[in-house]
């Protein structure tokens, strides 16, 4: 029999529009968006204080549409370092409350608070948490109170900014059932319109849809995404989780021991499709590489560093693994070549660590490798190659 557990999801509001107004006291009650390239007309918002999404800004709405809707927006750079010091303060806080916090992005967290269950009225306690973060960090955030990880994240997003919601499982038909799909945290805008071809438009609906159905059409992940429609999670608050991701790799034996640099750049730059492939696969960022030489009198060498910005682009997967290569590689004849991924992030949470500076460029980025991840499984990879080569070719 299952022990009653209690569970915080901690999240911040507008968290860098929120830390640039703790940081400049005279924006407070401001419209305030941050952006890459605020003086560029193209430039994308990457978040707005809620002054300014009352306004209707939003995140990824290029700067001009920006300002068009609001015309007094202060639009300010993004200052990574700032961000990265006050999510390190928040979970110091949090961290006096539990050793049991599982940190899941730069701005969000779980917390167990299990053991206080006996002890202490869990809204209190989340009152107590709220307010300490505000008067020590003049950060505002809501936070969600139920039995398990996926209720609580659902609570806290039902109330924001500042609020302290709870959720029961015996509550979820009417509070939870009736909201949209595209509101359950784990399922991705890309996947809704799969969802509701089968006729679930709530999350009331995949709660009490056919579990043959869903099996059949969206496989095992369906199923737990119904176990949770159904207020069902038992998933553990990880503190480790964060940091501690499997690697995710490829390697391969060369047909003969070579010396030669442009075998082992074509190599390395197949290796790192491979390992990109399974990358997206997983939905996982990177944030460290490795790689692996075996020479051909059996010696191994492996060589790793971790990146400033969460990868999963073969480009920057290939990149990275030549300048490893180049700092290690002894000059002899290679037989065994390796690229390994570890420190992984889920997607959602790599696009809040992604260099604030090159944020445009990343989006555009991704929108591109989605399109030609989508060609490529529907009419084999060979369809389309990125850049001048394929017009040579053809």
């Amino acid at each position: 029999m299952n022990r009653a557990r209690l569970i915080f999801h901690l999240d911040m509001n507008s968290f860098f529009a929120s830390v640039e107004i703790a940081f400049d006291r005279t924006l407070k009650g401001k419209p305030v968006a941050i952006a890459g390239n605020p003086e560029e007309r193209r430039g994308i918002i990457v978040t707005s204080s809620y002054e300014a999404r009352a306004k209707g800004v939003k995140t990824t709405m290029p700067v001009w549409q920006a300002k068009k809707l609001c015309p007094n927006l202060i639009v300010l750079r993004p200052n990574g370092d700032r961000y990265r010091a006050a999510s390190k303060a928040l979970f110091e806080i949090l961290f006096t409350y539990t050793p049991l916090v599982q940190q899941v992005s730069i701005d969000e967290g779980y917390l167990d608070m299990t053991s206080y269950l006996k002890e202490d009225d869990p809204i209190r306690l989340a009152k107590e948490m709220q307010k300490r973060v505000f008067d020590e960090l003049h950060l505002p955030c809501s936070i969600g109170i139920a039995p398990n990880k996926f209720l609580a994240k659902m609570a806290s997003d039902m109330q924001k900014p500042n609020g302290i919601t709870v959720l029961r499982k015996r509550e979820i038909e009417h509070k939870l059932w009736p909201l949209p799909i595209d509101d359950m945290h784990g399922i991705g805008k890309r996947t809704v319109d799969k969802w509701k071809k089968v006729h679930i438009h709530t999350i009331g609906d995949l709660a009490k849809a056919d579990r043959e159905q869903i099996l059949k059409k969206f496989g095992e992940r369906g199923l737990d995404l119904q176990e949770r429609a159904n207020g069902n999670d038992n998933r553990p608050v990880n503190p480790h989780a964060y940091s501690e991701y499997k690697s995710i790799g490829h390697s391969t034996t060369l047909r003969n021991d070579t010396r030669n640099t442009q075998m082992i750049r074509s190599t390395l730059e197949e290796l790192a499709k491979r390992v990109q492939q399974r990358l997206r696969n997983k939905n996982v960022f990177a944030r460290g590489v490795q790689i692996t030489i075996r020479y051909s009198n059996w010696k191994m060498v492996t060589k790793s560093h971790k990146v400033v910005n969460p990868i999963q682009s073969h480009e920057e997967l290939a990149k990275e693994a030549q300048l490893l290569f180049d700092k290690v590689w002894s000059g002899e004849a290679i037989r065994l070549l390796g690229i390994s991924t570890y420190d992984l992030l889920e997607k959602k949470y790599a696009y809040k660590q992604l260099d604030l500076f090159t944020y445009e460029e990343d989006i555009k980025k991704e929108e591109i490798n989605q399109t030609i991840q989508q060609l490529q499984e529907k009419f084999g990879e060979g369809v389309v190659r990125k850049g001048w080569k394929k017009h040579l070719e053809d």
